[in-house]
């Protein structure tokens, strides 16, 4: 597959995967996610590849979720959209490869992870963010939400109280804030981001690649019902994004105003 919207690259047992979309802060589109599926699946099969580095281009954004210009309402900066049952984003095919694949998975978070960037961190099972980044969800706020991962694994993470506030408040949340709620494994200075990274990817390919598969699979045994959970509240959700109050949300963050959800509410 020839990529448009990422970079892929491997070196010394660690893949790297970049969205490389910087002009829209990296969030994703339809494309976006078929690439970031194919370069998954590219490493985590490849015997050379001991780690994946998840990434967005520049200094800006780590992943801000689906892309707002991508269609009426297939876009919003969420980005936690069903699958190719739903409305043709595979958010959910990407989210089920980032954990099936027997090799650990470091957010590199270099900047903002908004939205579906932020369910990505969540996914992710190790994260390592730049004293720069800021994290947190706009769902709720442009007639959205991610019903599986993004709202049932960040429990499990962050614990239920602050996932909620996470959910239903929509702020932002800085580096040192993520990494207190356990969001984020560690936070240092911007330019040392890559050395840090770096020295867990190292410390990580001197273990047993074996030991290290069984360990990502036993993890994930736990919480593998979120993805049924997930499978099925997708389809429902489709019936909410055909609804007025959820196209109000993305219309309104197009055409830059608040939000008037309550005259749509039944």
């Amino acid at each position: 597959m020839n990529y448009k919207d990422i970079l892929y690259s491997e070196a010394d047992g660690v893949a790297t995967i970049t969205i490389n979309r910087p002009k829209v802060y990296n969030a994703f589109n339809a494309n976006t996610a078929e690439e970031l599926i194919h370069a998954f699946g590219r490493a985590g099969w490849n015997k050379e590849v001991g780690v994946v580095v998840l990434t967005g281009a520049g200094d800006k954004a780590f992943c801000t979720g689906g892309d707002q210009s991508a269609d009426a309402h297939g876009g919003t900066s969420d980005g936690s959209y069903g699958g190719r049952g739903t409305i043709g984003l595979p958010v959910e095919e990407l989210q089920s490869i980032i954990r099936d694949i027997p090799k650990p998975v470091i957010a590199r978070v270099n900047g903002f992870a908004i939205g579906g960037g932020n369910v990505l961190v969540t996914i992710c099972d190790l994260a390592i963010a730049s004293d720069r980044a800021q994290m947190g969800q706009v769902g709720p706020k442009v007639g959205s939400v991610d019903p599986g991962f993004g709202t049932a694994l960040l429990a499990r993470v962050v614990g239920e109280k602050k996932a909620r506030e996470i959910w239903y408040l929509c702020r932002r949340y800085t580096a040192q804030e993520a990494l207190a709620m356990g969001l984020v494994n560690a936070v240092v200075p911007h330019d040392q981001l890559d050395a840090e990274v770096k020295k867990w990817c190292d410390e990580i390919l001197a273990m047993s690649p074996t030991a290290i598969a069984i360990a990502k699979r036993s993890f994930n045994v736990d919480t593998e019902m979120i993805r049924g959970v997930s499978s099925f509240a997708m389809q429902a959700l489709k019936l909410y994004y055909d609804t007025e109050e959820s196209k109000e949300g993305g219309r309104a963050f197009r055409e830059k105003r608040k939000p008037d959800f309550r005259k749509h509410a039944k």
